[in-house]
């Protein structure tokens, strides 16, 4: 990624210190971090708490995309919405809470969803994507975005008691339209969720923000990682490109010629996992249960 550094403050560097002990971070990481603007597809159940995690860790800007006012039911995984912000926008009260929290951020709060009009737009304006959106329709569109524009995607799902996450990078590793050719049939607007299980997903989505805009670690490109808190089980899932795929088809086919590397699987993988979509448990009877959870 190529990411505007800006230097840190003095304030700054005290807010920071601790994280800046990490191997790998230091403060050339901090100052990529501030450099950095990200979209955050609805700040949620699953996105709010990854906006929190970003606005703590220093991260530069933020783009919200959240239509609507905040409602009683949100008020059980939504955490920078408020009781005092019931029939308020919901883009605005999350806007007011990050604040609190890191005055320096700056926030462009978008009280629309992201649609096939504005996700590239939208998508332009950021370095990193995080899709935390629950309708099949926003996440595809700005897959289709990130992948015209070489712009990174990470994708944060849960349903019930689970969860998964996956970094997307356009010619290194599959787009969403290799996991999910076409929205689940099974696939329901409203479903069950925990909050603490989709902040689960939020933190893991941020890690991966993180490493990939400071430049550190290993991220999930190409892997899939599957949870169950129910049962606190963890599982990495090899993914792999579709043959054909309409969006990145022509992009990954390229890589995959030339190189062996991030995003391909084995093919002993591939015979092990017989389908391009991921399931929800590594079940295949059980596909594509996991969602955002807005």
């Amino acid at each position: 990624m190529r990411i505007h550094t800006e230097a840190l403050t003095d304030e700054e560097r005290t807010t920071y210190e601790w994280q800046m002990w990490i191997d790998g971070l230091g403060e050339d990481g901090q100052r990529r971090l501030k450099g950095a603007t990200a979209l955050v597809s609805r700040c949620g159940g699953l996105g709010g708490p990854l906006c929190y995690h970003l606005a703590s860790a220093g991260i530069g800007g933020l783009i919200l995309a959240h239509a609507g006012v905040v409602q009683t039911a949100d008020l059980n995984r939504q955490i920078l919405m408020t009781h005092d912000g019931l029939g308020k926008s919901r883009v605005e009260s999350a806007k007011r809470r990050l604040l609190e929290l890191n005055p320096r951020l700056r926030i462009e709060a978008v009280p629309e969803n992201v649609t096939e009009d504005n996700a590239g737009a939208l998508v332009g304006l950021a370095d990193i994507v995080f899709d935390c959106a629950p309708v099949f329709a926003e996440r595809f569109a700005m897959n289709r975005a990130c992948v015209e524009q070489g712009k990174p995607m990470i994708e944060a799902a849960m349903f019930e008691m689970e969860g998964q996450v996956t970094t997307l990078i356009p010619g290194k590793t599959p787009c969403l339209a290799c996991l999910y050719p076409e929205e689940p049939p099974a696939w329901k607007r409203q479903f069950p969720v925990l909050g603490a299980v989709s902040a689960m997903a939020a933190a893991i989505a941020a890690v991966e923000g993180i490493k990939l805009i400071a430049g550190f670690g290993q991220t999930l490109a190409g892997t899939l990682l599957y949870y169950d808190s129910r049962n606190m089980t963890f599982q990495r899932i090899p993914v792999a490109r579709r043959p054909g795929c309409e969006v990145c088809g022509m992009l990954c086919d390229e890589v995959g010629r030339a190189e062996d590397g991030v995003g391909t699987t084995r093919q002993s993988d591939r015979q092990e996992r017989s389908a391009y979509m991921p399931t929800a448990a590594g079940r295949p009877s059980d596909t594509n249960r996991c969602r955002s959870s807005c």
